[in-house]
């Protein structure tokens, strides 16, 4: 456990592995939007809902994402960052948090996404640097081990019982703990993905230890720099692409459609 009150430089070396990573996350979820707006604008219909071939792509690219959220925590945490500057950082996830649920809004009225990855990070990360030190990030693995398996036990307890409508419902569905998912756009519950963020911190504390010069991997190699820059400007990235991708595609529907 670290305290609240802990200090230390704000700053370290860039870790241009974890920032490559999380570039090479940043292109496959673009280009997973991209075939998701061709369908969205019926260009190319596709089943995102039901076809694995989406269906587990998504939860790779979310468990990516994640994942590399906890490394950076690691090393955060590793190299003294205080708390001002989590806030800080913090501050700028939930934010973009909120205008993810008001764009959404306007354009899935009925789904829009309440409890996507973003808020979903906004919550995991204040838990993970509560528990970032915990037996010197070996608790991690098996506390992310239990966290994963919590949605199916959940599940299985839950089943028809009288307690299920209250976790299915918006007060609690967040948790992840649910017997049906919710109709939304984009939904990244606390459980399971906590658990993935934890072997995230986990992977980043051993990698400390045992292999610190793999982290330095994406600054010197040329081909890993284009992916290690995407990945330090993830966050506008993010927020910015889908406006783009969307709005072009309705731009070329609308030529195609005479207007």
């Amino acid at each position: 456990m670290i305290s609240l009150s802990s200090a230390g430089p704000a700053r370290g070396p860039r870790a241009g592995a974890v920032d490559a990573l999380r570039g090479a996350a940043v292109v496959w979820m673009t280009a997973f939007h991209f075939c998701f707006d061709l369908s969205f604008h019926g260009f190319w219909r596709q089943n995102f809902l039901g076809d694995p071939l989406w269906t587990l792509q998504r939860t790779a690219i979310v468990s990516l994402f994640v994942f590399c959220a906890g490394l950076g925590q690691a090393l955060a945490v590793g190299q003294g960052q205080d708390w001002a500057r989590f806030w800080r950082r913090w501050r700028q996830v939930a934010g973009c948090a909120l205008l993810v649920t008001a764009g959404s809004w306007w354009l899935f009225p009925r789904s829009f996404i309440y409890f996507g990855v973003l808020h979903g990070l906004a919550v995991m990360l204040v838990v993970a640097r509560l528990t970032a030190g915990a037996g010197a990030g070996r608790w991690l693995w098996p506390l992310g081990a239990l966290a994963v398996a919590s949605p199916w036990l959940a599940g299985a307890l839950l089943q028809d019982g009288a307690l299920a409508p209250l976790f299915n419902g918006p007060a609690l569905n967040w948790l992840g703990w649910i017997t049906r998912k919710p109709v939304t756009e984009d939904y990244v519950p606390v459980f399971p993905w906590l658990g993935v963020l934890w072997w995230g911190m986990a992977a980043g504390h051993w990698a400390q230890r045992r292999r610190p010069h793999w982290l330095a991997l994406g600054q010197g190699h040329a081909a890993l720099r284009p992916l290690a820059w995407l990945g330090r400007h993830s966050l506008p990235w993010y927020m910015l692409h889908q406006p783009v991708l969307l709005g072009a595609l309705a731009l070329l529907s609308a030529w195609l459609h005479g207007g």
